[in-house]
C-alpha cells in the first residue's frame, strides 16, 4: 500500500513540480540537454538530506524520554529546563544585563523578556513555602520548557571542554576512533525509511547492509582502546570486541529468520509483507523479537551489558582518555546506535509504518478513512520512542550490572543456539503455513498465515503468541534456589544478607 505523504514522489516522481522546476529554469541555457540529471541529483540531494535530518534530530526526543522516565521511576520532575541562570542566576550570581550588549536594538525585546522569565519562573514564591526556602535554586511553577534544552546545554559543554592525548598514545588511531565509530553508526540512518514514501535509499540487500554497518563498530572500539596506551582502555576495548563479536552472530541469524519469514531482504518490501500478509512478525516470532531486542542490548553496551564501559565507575573502560567533543562523540553514537536498534525493531516486528489493528479499523466508515490518514513517519517515530521507553531504559534501571564471563556464556550457550532454533521455526512456518494466495495490498491487509486444516483468521499468530509467552514465563520463573551458583542466570546469592561473617568460613 502506497504512502499518500510521498515526499520521493514530490522531488522525484516524474510529475513532480521539483523536477519540472528545475527543467524549465534550464530551458535555453547551456545545461538543457543535463536537465533531467541535474533535477534527480537536485531531488535526491533534498530526499536524502530531509530525511536524514528527520532521524537525526528526532533522537533528540529519546535522550529526553530518558531524563524524564529516570526521574519518574524516582518520584522526580527531572530538568524543566536549561539555561535558567541567564533569567536567575546560580547563587545569587548573574551575568548582569548582557542583553544590553546586543547589536541593533536586540537587547530591548531580549531584557524585556529576562525580566518577564524572572518574574514568572524566578526565585521566590510566597504561594509555596518549600520553594521559598530554595530561593536562588530557582523552581518551575509552569513547565515552559520541560527538560527538552537540556541536551542542547550538555552539547555545549562537550565543545568547552578541552581536548587532550595521552603522552604516549598512538596520536594518529587515536583520534581516528571516535571518527571511524560515529561514521559508521550514521551510515545506518541512511537506509532506515519513515515510510513507504520517506526514506532515503532503498536497497535490495538493505538488511544485511545494516548487519555489515554494526559488524564495523567493533574495530574503531578495539582501536580506541589500543591506542590509548592505558591498560584500563586495553581491557575494555577487548571486553567490547569479544561482546559484539558473541552477540553479533545470533543477531545476524535472527535477521536472516526476518529475512526467511518475510522472503527478502529488503527492510521496505518487509515492512509491507508484513501487512499484506495480515499478521506483524513480532506475533509469528516472539522469540526472534525477544532475541533482536537483547543483542542489540548488547551490541549498544547498555545495562545489563555494559561491562567494558562501567559508565558507573570512575575507569569509563575504552572511553576512559577521552574528553571533550571526542567523548560527546563516543556518547552520540551510542545512542544514535540505539535509535537505530528501535527503528529497526519496529521495521522488523512491528509493521514499521502500519498502524495496530489497521486492517480492522480501516473498515469502520468514516473513522476508518481517518485512521488509516495518520502519517506513516509519525507512527514509527511514536513506535520506535515507545520500544526505547519500555525496552532500553526500563532495562537499563530495573537490571543489575553482569560479569564478563556470564555475558559470554549467555551469548555463545544460550542466544546462538536459540537463534538457530528460531532460523528453522522461520523455514517451517514459511514452507508450509503460508498461503501466497492470502497477500492483499490494501488497506485492510490479507490474511496469508493460516494452520492447515483450519481456515480460521489469524489464528496462527495467537496460538505463536500465547505458546511463546507461556514458554517465557515458565522461563523465568525456573529459578531453584538450590542449583549450582555457578549458574549464569543465577540470582540468588550463596549466603543471605546478614548471616555471613567476614573472615569466618
Amino acid at each position: 500500500m502506497d504512502d499518500i505523504y510521498d515526499l520521493r514522489g514530490i522531488f522525484l516522481g516524474k510529475d513532480s513540480p521539483v523536477r519540472e522546476l528545475v527543467i524549465s529554469s534550464l530551458e535555453g541555457t547551456p545545461l538543457e540537454e543535463s536537465a533531467t540529471s541535474i533535477a534527480f541529483a537536485a531531488g535526491t540531494f533534498a530526499v536524502v538530506n530531509i530525511v536524514f535530518l528527520m532521524l537525526f534530530f528526532s533522537q533528540f526526543a529519546i535522550l529526553w524520554i530518558e531524563r524524564k522516565a529516570v526521574a519518574r521511576m524516582n518520584d522526580r520532575r527531572g530538568a524543566t529546563t536549561a539555561l535558567r541562570s541567564l533569567w536567575v542566576g546560580e547563587n545569587g550570581v548573574t551575568a548582569g544585563e548582557w542583553w544590553n550588549m546586543l547589536p541593533f536594538g536586540a537587547g530591548i525585546p531580549v531584557g524585556a523578556a529576562n525580566r518577564w522569565l524572572n518574574k514568572k519562573f524566578g526565585n521566590r514564591d510566597e504561594k509555596y513555602p518549600t520553594v521559598d526556602r530554595v530561593n536562588n535554586r530557582s523552581w518551575m511553577g509552569y513547565s515552559i520548557l520541560p527538560g527538552f534544552f537540556q541536551n542542547v546545554a550538555d552539547g555545549m559543554k562537550f565543545l568547552l571542554k578541552e581536548h587532550m592525548v595521552p603522552r604516549r598514545a598512538d596520536k594518529l588511531i587515536f583520534e581516528i576512533s571516535p571518527f571511524l565509530i560515529v561514521s559508521s553508526t550514521l551510515l545506518i540512518l541512511g537506509i532506515i525509511p519513515l515510510s513507504s514514501g520517506i526514506y532515503a535509499t532503498n536497497p535490495d540487500l538493505s538488511i544485511l547492509y545494516a548487519i555489515a554497518i554494526f559488524g564495523i563498530a567493533p574495530i574503531g572500539v578495539f582501536f580506541a582502546g589500543w591506542s590509548s596506551n592505558n591498560k584500563y582502555t586495553l581491557i575494555g576495548g577487548i571486553r567490547s570486541a569479544a561482546q559484539l563479536t558473541a552477540y553479533e552472530i545470533p543477531l545476524l541469524l535472527t535477521l536472516l529468520s526476518v529475512a526467511i519469514l518475510s522472503g527478502t531482504f529488503n527492510i521496505i518490501d518487509s515492512i509491507h509483507f508484513q501487512h499484506s500478509a495480515g499478521s506483524w512478525n513480532l506475533f509469528l516470532m516472539p522469540l526472534g523479537g525477544a532475541l533482536f531486542l537483547i543483542t542489540m542490548i548488547a551490541e549498544v553496551e547498555r545495562v545489563p551489558f555494559d561491562m567494558p564501559e562501567a559508565e558507573a565507575e570512575l575507569v569509563e573502560g575504552w572511553w576512559t582518555e577521552y574528553g571533550g567533543m571526542r567523548f560527546g562523540m563516543l556518547f552520540m553514537a551510542e545512542y544514535i546506535r540505539t535509535y537505530a536498534a528501535c527503528f529497526l525493531f519496529t521495521h522488523f516486528f512491528l509493521g514499521g509504518w502500519h498502524l495496530p489493528f489497521q486492517g480492522t479499523i480501516s473498515q469502520i466508515p468514516l473513522l476508518g478513512d481517518a485512521y488509516v490518514l495518520i502519517p506513516g513517519a509519525i507512527v514509527v517515530l511514536v513506535k520506535a520512542w515507545l520500544v526505547f521507553l519500555i525496552v532500553f531504559v526500563w532495562a537499563r534501571f530495573s537490571l543489575a550490572r553482569i560479569r564478563t564471563d556470564q555475558i559470554l556464556e549467555f551469548g555463545w550457550r544460550m542466544l546462538l543456539p536459540l537463534s538457530v532454533l528460531q532460523l528453522v521455526l522461520s523455514t517451517l512456518y514459511r514452507l508450509f503455513l503460508y498461503d501466497p494466495n492470502g497477500l492483499k495490498d490494501t488497506a485492510a491487509g490479507g490474511n496469508a498465515w493460516m494452520i492447515p486444516g483450519l481456515e480460521v483468521p489469524f489464528l496462527l499468530p495467537l496460538v505463536t503468541t500465547l505458546v511463546w509467552l507461556a514458554i517465557f514465563f515458565i522461563l523465568l520463573n525456573d529459578e531453584d534456589k538450590d542449583a549450582a551458583p555457578d549458574r549464569m542466570y543465577h540470582v540468588y546469592t550463596v549466603q543471605a544478607a546478614g548471616t555471613h561473617t567476614p573472615g569466618k568460613e
